[in-house]
């Protein structure tokens, strides 16, 4: 029968040798800090300073104007020339990533409402060129709006709005994904290696033959990271919201409470690995390639599933960093959308009582 002071006494033994390990303490709160600051800052799908030639082959005062939307743009870094031969060479250096071609008689053309301007861009980047392109066509907006919409440089004048992220800003949407590979990181990485070592040094083998319980020696070893998780999710969310100013539109409650779930599925998995494995290079080789390369990059933190094959995205079902991603998101950026969290959350709490039940089962072999 299970004990509660058993199971308290587990908890203190562990916490000592937690704060006593070095390593735990670097991946638990130095990892995280620095994750996601370089990342944070280093990780960005914004095409900034964007080198751009303008090529007026006929440098008229119209055409002098619509250069200037491009060098008074703050995506940017406008020269302006007269020879497209110039700007080919530029172009085929890589040394300038658009060229927009202002043809000659250009301001006969835009008096007759007729007008056209040429963009090309360096496609070698597909993702970055489509950047380009929205960002010229922006540029070219400018114009339009001066001649009070006169200007036909594009058929449709449209009038966008951006939900959700008003600022346009690539790292409100990357940073709620860094704290899911933070949590995966200190969840999944450090139980699989610190557990794993204790299999190697026979320290398990001395709780046997204990009267301790498997759901005791559980407690005691999820408790403590558990809590160091939670200091790393603290420290992740004091940088996002201080660091790189995301929004955070939800409820914080529910913030934590989805991230308490991942957490358990994330040192269920750990502890699953190491009992298995009982090695800790091939606990570590197991939790990066089972866990944390699929959190990277299937579960829609950096690359979107929907326009992944429909084998990936059945696949990507199957990890629980999918749904994490997605409820950080919601609840950062659109706020209490009830019917994306709470399925959610619930998918995670299933996996969760499903990797605790697993664990106990290997924790109960081992024990008789």
């Amino acid at each position: 029968m299970s004990s509660p002071s058993r199971a308290l006494a587990l908890v203190m033994k562990e916490s000592l040798q937690v704060l006593r390990d070095p390593s735990s303490l670097l991946v638990g709160v130095v990892l995280p800090g620095l994750v996601i600051f370089v990342l944070g800052y280093g990780l960005s799908l914004d095409a900034r300073n964007v080198p751009v030639i303008v090529v007026l082959e006929e440098p008229t005062p119209d055409a002098t104007e619509l250069a200037s939307c491009f060098q008074l743009s703050s995506y940017f870094e406008t020269r302006v020339t007269t020879s497209m031969r110039e700007a080919e060479s530029l172009m085929l250096r890589h040394e300038i990533d658009a060229i927009v071609r202002v043809p000659p008689h250009f301001s006969r053309a835009l008096a007759a409402g007729d007008s056209e301007v040429q963009v090309l861009l360096h496609g070698t980047d597909g993702n970055r060129a489509r950047i380009i392109q929205s960002y010229a066509r922006g540029a070219l907006a400018q114009l339009q709006v001066r001649h009070g919409g006169r200007v036909a440089l594009d058929p449709v004048i449209a009038q966008d709005r951006l939900w959700f992220n008003e600022a346009n800003d690539s790292r409100h949407f990357l940073v709620p994904g860094l704290v899911v590979l933070i949590m995966t990181l200190i969840g999944a990485l450090l139980t699989a290696l610190v557990v794993a070592r204790e299999w190697e040094r026979g320290t398990f083998e001395a709780l046997f033959v204990t009267p301790v319980r498997p759901a005791e020696i559980l407690l005691g070893k999820m408790v403590p990271y558990f809590l160091l998780g939670m200091l790393g999710l603290g420290l992740c969310l004091l940088s996002a919201r201080l660091l790189f100013h995301v929004p955070l539109r939800g409820s914080i409650v529910a913030l934590v409470g989805a991230s308490a779930l991942y957490l358990v599925v994330a040192l269920g998995f750990g502890l699953l690995i190491s009992s298995l494995t009982k090695n800790q290079f091939a606990a570590s080789f197991a939790a990066l390639n089972g866990n944390f390369a699929p959190t990277f990059m299937l579960s829609g933190f950096l690359f979107d599933v929907r326009s992944m094959p429909a084998i990936l995205r059945l696949v990507s079902r199957a990890f629980p960093a999918s749904y994490y991603v997605r409820t950080l998101q919601t609840l950062f950026l659109a706020g209490n959308v009830w019917d994306v969290v709470l399925p959610d959350m619930a998918v995670l709490a299933v996996m969760a009582v499903a990797l605790l039940g697993a664990n106990a089962a290997v924790l109960r072999k081992s024990l008789a």
